[in-house]
């Protein structure tokens, strides 16, 4: 026995492989009385794309009308009874809910049911399991699986008889053993939080180097599946990861991109979004996203070929209200025109938004229109100006040259005539030379 726990706990601590032990799956979709038919086919559509990320085949979904919700199996006892009979009929491995679902909750339908219950967090924490590449995207996805699974732990042990009560050597050997696990991971996850803190503190190192340079910087942004790499690729040859599955690529990318009119500029690609992201992969994922806070300008993307893409922008909005970034300037893209599923909804975002311009990445259709864009929003977000520097000053022309973008320069026996571009952060030792 003793080897089987120690084999469990192995499990545990590197996370559940749904995907390979679990092939079909039964997707429960909880209705309640303020949710319209397209609200939950949305969230159908949407877990179901989930689940197909993941994995496992969704073999039938379910809607369950949820007038209360009980605390010991969330949907009542009825339910339970019914969802015996649907199991013995489709036969699926796991059970998979659109909502989180308590480790109670969770614990007495795996007893009932004998089957895996598991909810749409933790699809989402094996998605980003199996996507993470690099240190950072690990270390944060097995930090946020550790934090999840904590809470569960007793689901593991519930077959092992504990013996309850506080005096010593009275604990049975599943007891003891839960114990060791909670440790166990505890521990672990000190450690990682102290492993990621150096990525972290060697990413913002990385990124006050971009921004001590010259060149602007944007942030892509936008819900998961919108073409967000995609574009990336088109614009640069980045040679991003571009799959139509959802958080395709986890780890941003920042690559140059050059504007007709040559000025270079910074782009980063950002881990896509999705609604009710869970809250610890928020956390986990904050120094990822701050890319987006940091950048001078916002290019969020929206899919309008999503069948309810105004929910998918508004989303994408509300996590941008949540890093402090809606005060940016933003070009919204309207991508995948050539397969746009709902005009109306491109006409509500164009009257939503000062700029939207409508795109096809795949067809390559939009492009152009997008850099002269950028190009328009970097000249009102950092306009021309024009100094003259006394000839003793060429420490100020190295200034210029080292933040800024030099458009004219003549040097004049009465001094130096400079037209620059240059950050308003940088400004401040110029602004006595400016020539109005």
């Amino acid at each position: 026995m003793g080897s089987t726990q120690t084999e469990d706990t192995e499990k545990l601590v590197s996370g559940l492989d749904i995907q390979e032990e679990r092939q079909r799956a039964l997707l429960l979709i909880l209705v309640r009385s303020e949710d319209t038919p397209q609200t939950t086919g949305n969230r159908a559509q949407e877990l179901e794309a989930l689940v197909d990320t993941m994995g496992p085949i969704a073999v039938h979904t379910e809607h369950i009308p949820l007038r209360k919700v009980h605390s010991a199996t969330m949907i009542g006892s009825g339910k339970v009874e019914q969802l015996k009979a649907l199991i013995e009929a489709k036969e699926p491995d796991l059970i998979v809910f659109d909502c989180p679902i308590s480790p109670r909750v969770q614990r007495n339908l795996e007893t009932m049911l004998s089957i895996c219950v598991i909810d749409r967090d933790e699809v989402i924490l094996q998605i980003f399991a199996d996507r993470a590449a690099t240190k950072e995207a690990v270390l944060q996805v097995e930090l946020a699986r550790l934090e999840y699974s904590l809470p569960r732990l007793t689901r593991r042990w519930t077959s092992l008889g504990r013996q309850h009560g506080g005096v010593k050597g009275t604990r049975g050997e599943g007891e003891k053993q839960l114990e060791l696990d909670r440790r166990q991971i505890q521990e672990k996850i000190v450690s990682l939080k102290a492993q990621l803190e150096k990525v972290v503190q060697q990413r913002n190192t990385q990124r006050n180097q971009r921004m001590n340079t010259n060149i602007p910087t944007g942030a892509i942004v936008g819900y998961t599946n919108s073409g967000k790499s995609s574009l990336l690729n088109a614009l640069t040859n980045a040679g991003v990861l571009a799959e139509n599955k959802l958080f395709a690529t986890l780890d941003p990318t920042t690559r140059k991109v050059n504007l007709p009119g040559g000025e270079e500029i910074l782009l980063s690609d950002t881990v896509g979004f999705v609604s009710d992201l869970p809250h610890h992969l928020v956390q986990a994922f904050k120094s990822t996203l701050e890319e987006a806070r940091f950048a001078d300008f916002l290019i969020i993307v929206c899919d309008a070929s999503h069948p309810n893409m105004l929910a998918s922008y508004t989303t994408t909005v509300e996590v941008l209200e949540e890093l402090g970034c809606t005060e940016k300037p933003a070009i919204v893209l309207a991508n995948k025109m050539d397969m746009v599923t709902d005009s109306f909804a491109v006409s509500r975002l164009k009257s939503l938004y000062p700029v939207v311009i409508e795109t096809s990445i795949k067809e390559g259709t939009g492009i152009e229109a997008l850099l002269d864009q950028i190009a328009k929003t970097l000249g009102e977000l950092y306009p021309t100006a024009t100094y003259f520097l006394p000839n003793s000053r060429h420490d100020l022309v190295a200034h210029i040259h080292r933040h800024g973008q030099v458009e004219f320069i003549d040097y004049q026996g009465e001094g130096i005539l400079v037209k620059t571009r240059i950050q308003p952060r940088f400004q401040g030792p110029l602004r006595e030379f400016r020539k109005s």
